[in-house]
């Protein structure tokens, strides 16, 4: 209860440093809503004018959107900084996070803490319009609703153990833009679409190398589409913890490993 009393009290003073620069905060928000807005509307109009993808509706698409759109903003609220652990690692300002009398993952997590608030309402607007939609087709009831948010809460966690994994890498390669393309960008943008889209092989890697499929995937087909029971809702959220388990395992390994290049 300290640790995370201490955490709230670094995040309050983050969000007042931030929070000096008013028009640069309003400003960089509406720019990612409007390029978040600009990416669904692409796969909005494709269904619009076809039906579906692989028997996936508009509804069903959507939703699966939304569900990692909210787990992303999540994790990169609280967690902005261990995306841009290569900054830290660069400049040798990392050594000054080392030196401080916390652990070192939270000292990381408060720094330059800011909501993604473009995110966060865009894609629980999607994520509400979608489930309205099913709800008044028949095909979902409230029970859902119970469902989707715990899978939130358990996709945020997998997101952010995966932004870990990849950020720990960096203390051997130092930059780390390349394979956050890839583990996260390229691999998030992926799930936003039903895995059946892709190969075999690139659909298992998705569910298990780097299991982005966890997080909206996995939990859709027994929320929405009720291909498997509801023990798959109790499965993930364990699954998840897992995950940040072997992933916080490794970031405490990569620590040991890290060499200052400052000065």
């Amino acid at each position: 209860m300290k640790l995370f009393k201490l955490y709230l009290l670094l995040i309050r003073a983050s969000l007042k440093s931030q929070m000096q620069y008013k028009f640069n905060f309003l400003l960089s928000t509406l720019f990612a809503a409007f390029v978040t807005i600009a990416e669904f509307l692409m796969v909005a109009l494709v269904l619009m004018k076809f039906g579906n993808i692989k028997g996936w509706s508009l509804q069903e698409v959507a939703y699966l959107y939304g569900i990692i759109m909210i787990s992303k903003a999540i994790y990169r609220s609280f967690a902005s900084d261990v995306h841009h652990l290569d900054k830290y690692l660069v400049s040798g300002n990392f050594d000054s996070i080392l030196l401080r009398p916390i652990p070192v993952l939270i000292a990381l997590m408060s720094q330059n803490f800011r909501i993604l608030f473009a995110e966060l309402i865009q894609g629980t607007i999607v994520l509400v319009l979608a489930m309205k939609a099913m709800m008044e087709s028949g095909q979902i009831d409230w029970t859902a609703i119970p469902l989707t948010i715990v899978t939130i809460g358990s996709g945020a966690l997998i997101l952010f153990s995966i932004g870990l994994a990849t950020a720990t890498v960096g203390f051997w390669t130092t930059r780390i833009e390349e394979l956050q393309t890839m583990t996260e960008d390229a691999a998030r943008s992926a799930a936003q679409y039903p895995l059946e889209l892709y190969p075999k092989w690139f659909k298992g890697m998705l569910l298990t190398l780097i299991p982005v499929g966890l997080t909206n995937y996995v939990p859709a087909l027994a929320i929405i589409r009720h291909e498997y029971g509801l023990w798959v809702i109790g499965v993930v959220p364990m699954l998840s913890v897992v995950i940040f388990l072997i992933a916080f395992a490794f970031w405490r390994f990569g620590i040991t490993k890290y060499q200052s290049t400052g000065t």
